[in-house]
């Protein structure tokens, strides 16, 4: 189909000095510092299998997708004309069709057909992609791909439920899981009372003969229309994990009552729900008392998808604000060519590729890991933990940043990024809040001290390239001497200062000296500032912004 170009003549003026409107983009071709980081740590076949979904998350057709599912949000059907209780959530045919390309592309269910060999650096590639299309519909997507590893704690229910969490479908009909081609995962363990304090749950499940029965109310329950759903209860044993079916083995529909949809702040495209047990049937998954321990699993390969999506989502904005300030002229002049705006970018591009390099060496650690490799399954416990926190403390402000790059216009909804500054705050508060997240990495730090000497071996690696980075770790070393007492209050600083260590570390080791340079000087050195666009006098600017892509 012909597309023609909207009027630019009107009846007072004509439409100037504005940004052409969107066209087709390619958003792994044009995005360097991600075509050199999967050379430097995935297999070839990754790259490769990438193309196809490069060219399809910038696309104007996935990309008004995106735009149309957070316009559109989720409606609660509770009940069918007859009063029958139905307990669904109806999305708008674009947020399908964002799930279709994730789900028949393999993307949830890559890291486990390839584990160990690239396979979570596609699976987080895939997602730093698809984030760009739209960041709600990736919330289930995360899940479906990080309920495996707690599946794999019962080999019955794994023999079950995996092949269809394997498949490379996307079914959403509300039938039972096997009547379909392929199924979807969700998460409930949070509630009132409790929080992520889950030892609290009140949340019961008593023996019904082979199964069990759940009674109890969760504050949040993700992606309501999952075929399963991992959750907490309470046994004679203490909490346990559970998989409660949407339905029972007998083909009807489990009694999970979905009480109503949250209205959030951002993540509009995905629906998030309270809903009850009322007696729902369920099956135990690991050991009983051991539920924290079971659905860790889940948590750890969440936790770097949370990491990986804002990332994305900055990169976003980044291309949003760098085709419009190459387009746009004041004073005389593009405001790409002006040497302030040209800072801002500058500093918002190297946030950029300090985020995709943490999180796909942390993805590397995670296959590492599959195969066994001590040094990459220490790295593995802690990287995530880093990620999380540090990225989602830097996306806000990145947002709003690159809000002021258009100015007015990027305040109002017909761009992404006003989206994407309401998304901004969300995989900060989930999967673990940052005070959690730092309380985490204390306890890796007690617990598991092979992973601090892991870390540690990385920092070293780039020690002697650059003094910032070398007064860092040497601040570093003082502080994890510190006793257990005085750390706690420091947590912050310390998941802070690791993180920014080991984004520097990859730079130097990997990056063009212009990049890991400034990012040393303007994140670790005495001109260092919490506001972007501020970089050390002399920065580089022109090798850095040649970097962004057209």
């Amino acid at each position: 189909m012909r597309h023609y170009a909207p009027r630019s003549r009107l009846a007072t003026h004509d439409v100037t000095n504005q940004p052409e409107p969107a066209s087709d983009r390619d958003l792994l071709a044009g995005d360097l510092p991600l075509r050199e980081a999967l050379q430097r740590e995935a297999p070839a076949w990754v790259a490769e299998r990438l193309v196809p979904l490069g060219r399809e998350t910038g696309s104007v057709r996935v990309q008004e997708f995106g735009e149309a599912a957070n316009r559109h949000s989720p409606e609660l059907c509770l009940f069918d004309r007859h009063g029958r209780r139905l307990d669904e959530v109806r999305y708008h045919p674009a947020y399908h069709e964002l799930m279709r390309l994730a789900l028949e592309g393999g993307w949830h269910a890559v890291a486990w057909h390839e584990e160990g060999n690239g396979g979570h650096q596609a699976h987080i590639a895939a997602l730093y992609l698809l984030t760009q299309a739209e960041p709600g519909f990736c919330c289930p997507v995360t899940m479906t791909h990080a309920a495996m590893p707690v599946l794999r704690r019962s080999p019955e229910v794994e023999g079950e439920w995996a092949p269809g969490l394997l498949a490379s479908a996307y079914d959403p009909r509300a039938l039972p899981a096997g009547e379909k081609h392929g199924l979807t995962f969700g998460m409930a363990m949070t509630e009132k009372q409790g929080g992520s304090d889950v030892h609290r749950n009140t949340t019961r499940a008593e023996r019904d003969g082979e199964g069990w029965r759940l009674a109890g109310h969760k504050w949040f329950c993700s992606a309501p229309m999952s075929d399963a759903f991992l959750t907490l209860a309470q046994t004679d044993e203490g909490l346990t994990c559970f998989l409660a079916p949407r339905f029972t083995p007998d083909g009807e529909r489990n009694a999970i009552e979905i009480q109503r949809l949250k209205e959030k702040c951002g993540n509009r495209a995905n629906a998030s729900a309270e809903i009850e047990y009322r007696g729902a049937w369920a099956v135990r998954v690991g050991e009983p008392g051991r539920g924290v321990a079971t659905i860790i699993n889940m948590v750890q390969q969440t936790r770097l998808d949370a990491a990986t999506a804002p990332v994305g989502m900055m990169r976003q904005a980044l291309d949003e604000a760098w085709r419009h300030v190459r387009q746009r002229h004041a004073f005389g002049r593009p405001l790409a060519e002006q040497p302030l705006m040209q800072a801002v970018l500058a500093d918002l591009a190297l946030e950029v590729e300090a985020g995709l390099a943490l999180v796909l060496r942390a993805a590397r650690a995670f296959d590492g890991d599959a195969r066994g490799e001590p040094h990459e399954t220490a790295l593995a416990r802690v990287l995530p933990t880093l990620a999380k926190y540090w990225h989602n403390k830097r996306g806000p402000g990145f947002m709003a940043e690159a809000m002021e790059c258009l100015g007015g216009i990027g305040y109002v909804e017909e761009t992404p990024l006003a989206r994407l500054y309401r998304e901004a705050p969300v995989n900060s508060i989930w999967e673990g809040s940052g005070n959690v997240i730092c309380l985490d990495l204390l306890r890796v730090l007690t617990r598991h001290p092979e992973s601090i000497e892991a870390l540690r071996d990385e920092l070293r690696a780039a020690q002697g390239m650059q003094q910032d980075l070398d007064l860092a770790l040497a601040g570093l070393e003082h502080d994890l001497a510190l006793p257990a007492e005085e750390l706690e209050p420091r947590a912050r600083w310390l998941a802070q200062r690791l993180a920014q260590g080991m984004q520097a570390a990859l730079l130097l080791r990997h990056a063009p000296g212009e990049v890991a340079e400034t990012f040393c000087r303007s994140r670790l050195g005495v001109e260092a500032s919490p506001a972007y666009g501020v970089l050390p006098a002399g920065s580089p600017l022109a090798a850095i912004l040649a970097r962004i892509g057209d």
